[in-house]
């Protein structure tokens, strides 16, 4: 009980994720919700969870496998879906991304519609449904959805959204831009199949918590529609300016990398035309790209930013040898050129 007013009883997965620490962070700040938490058992998560383990109620159930959730019985009046494989794991574990994605979102649908028909449904989908977007890179809600050659993560979370929107509850989907937050990103080969004259907009993983925990409020104007979740004007830029920002706030200087070892197409991000219509009932963009930027620079050992100066050479040469694209033209390899470049 907080006062006189019954707490409403809220679920939420993906709690150990990027999004998901920050959305427990805000909620257990709000103090109005009485809070079950859904993740794999793992050390990790335990360690992740410790602290607050007094606060919520914890259920460990696994997406992955078949009828995770069989044993859940609480009814609850909001559900925060965040949990989910992203890339490059969805792309190198396609069976486990669409266990966990697609298959765990049906069962967990499912499960409510059982246990709580009158819940609100937020899930968190992705910039990545609406596919290539260099020729056209202002995104709507009510654009056509289109799924990249061998985005497994996008086809997942499609699939996701039908479940969601098949569904007898109300729900909310938000299609989250690209994230960005203190380590959330690693340099992979994933970095490369992205042309570098993309223009993308970030969002950071406080507002985007915000976006969530702001909307469980509004439900009213929510209910059945689906948004696009992005950081707004000021979190705007290209790839290639992205990219030599942060190799320099790395201590890796410029992001010098052999030819045809950036893809130029077949990849996701854009800027969100109407991304003005969450903002306006969830008031959530705070932060700037600089915002970001400040931020990284801050949480970067000096230790590490020589080192790495030092090793630039060789650190940016190991990454190229992760470039498929490279790869694909130097092998000749006609089917993954063709899907890399025009």
């Amino acid at each position: 009980m907080s006062g006189n007013k019954m707490k409403k009883s809220l679920l939420l997965t993906g709690a150990t994720g990027t999004v998901g620490k920050e959305v427990l962070n805000q909620l257990l700040e709000n103090n109005n919700y009485e809070i079950t938490v859904i993740c794999r058992k793992s050390s990790s998560n335990n360690k992740s969870l410790k602290r607050h383990k007094s606060k919520i109620h914890l259920v460990f159930a696994d997406f992955s496998k078949r009828d995770p959730l069989q044993d859940l019985t609480t009814s609850f009046d909001i559900v925060i879906h965040l949990a989910a494989i992203i890339p490059p794991l969805a792309d190198e574990e396609p069976i486990l991304a669409n266990s966990v994605n697609y298959l765990g979102t049906q069962s967990l649908v499912k499960k409510i519609e059982e246990t709580s028909s009158n819940a609100f449904f937020m899930f968190s989908s992705s910039i990545s449904v609406y596919g290539d977007r260099l020729e056209n890179p202002y995104i709507n809600a009510t654009d056509s959805l289109s799924i990249n050659v061998g985005d497994v993560y996008a086809k997942t979370k499609m699939n996701a959204e039908q479940a969601v929107t098949n569904s007898k509850l109300k729900w909310t989907i938000f299609r989250l831009t690209a994230i960005m937050g203190i380590k959330n990103h690693k340099m992979s080969g994933l970095m490369f199949h992205m042309p570098l004259e993309t223009l993308i907009e970030i969002a950071t993983p406080s507002d985007t918590a915000t976006a969530f925990v702001n909307g469980i409020e509004s439900q009213s104007q929510l209910t059945n529609r689906i948004f696009n979740l992005g950081g707004g004007k000021n979190c705007r830029t290209t790839y290639r300016d992205f990219l030599n920002v942060n190799f320099k706030l790395n201590g890796l200087g410029a992001p010098n990398f052999p030819t045809n070892c950036f893809a130029n197409k077949n990849f996701h991000c854009g800027f969100y035309q109407d991304g003005g219509k969450l903002e306006e009932i969830t008031e959530f963009q705070r932060d700037t790209l600089e915002d970001y930027y400040t931020l990284i620079e801050a949480n970067i050992p000096a230790t590490q930013k020589i080192l790495a100066y030092i090793f630039r050479a060789p650190i940016k040469f190991f990454l190229a040898k992760k470039s498929e694209p490279l790869r694909a033209y130097k092998n000749q390899n006609k089917e993954l050129m063709n899907r890399f470049f025009k």
